[in-house]
């Protein structure tokens, strides 16, 4: 059957160099980003030794940089959360890599286990916490790389909302 609407390709189309995109060295779309994110969270040997815990603080890591991005290995003991913030021009992937955590927004209240994954765009305001009796283990990839994370109140925490007087911007 030939007719203008049948479409019939001779040769295998993936040795047509010209049509292919080369690979690219770092990341650059959010799905880039979140592969990324799985790449590092499966490379279990290249984090796990970095880990570390604190009674008093989160405990945070820069594991590496890239044009534009930053992966941040972060540890939460039971109790411990981040505060309502966002991370100012910043988008991020937050990739849950040991334990659970807890995220809250204004819409909705998610348990993240394990090999959970979370993306989240410039404003976006959540807060995170371990609420659990294990602790738990994160990575976060933030893009452009973090400069800032405004402090919210809670009660404001409706994805974008007035920061809390004064701000606090901490890094991770």
């Amino acid at each position: 059957m030939n007719s203008d609407s049948d479409l019939q390709i001779a040769g295998d189309l993936l040795e047509v160099p010209h049509l292919l995109q080369p690979p690219r060295e770092h990341p650059a779309t959010v799905a880039e980003f979140a592969g990324l994110a799985r790449r590092v969270a499966a490379d279990r040997a290249q984090w796990e030794p970095l880990v570390r815990y604190d009674a008093t603080t989160r405990w945070y890591h820069r594991l590496r940089t890239g044009p534009g991005y930053e992966v941040w290995l972060l540890s939460w003991l039971p109790g411990q959360d981040s505060g309502t913030h966002d991370h100012g021009p910043s988008s991020g992937v937050l990739t849950v890599l040991d334990g659970t955590l807890t995220e809250r927004t204004g819409r909705a209240t998610r348990a993240l286990a394990a090999g959970a994954q979370r993306v989240f765009a410039p404003g976006c305001v959540h807060e995170v916490v371990n609420d659990t009796l294990e602790p738990a283990v994160s990575l976060h990839v933030y893009f452009p790389g973090l400069t800032e994370m405004p402090m919210h109140h809670p009660a404001r925490c409706e994805g974008r909302a007035e920061p809390a007087a004064p701000l606090r911007s901490v890094t991770a």
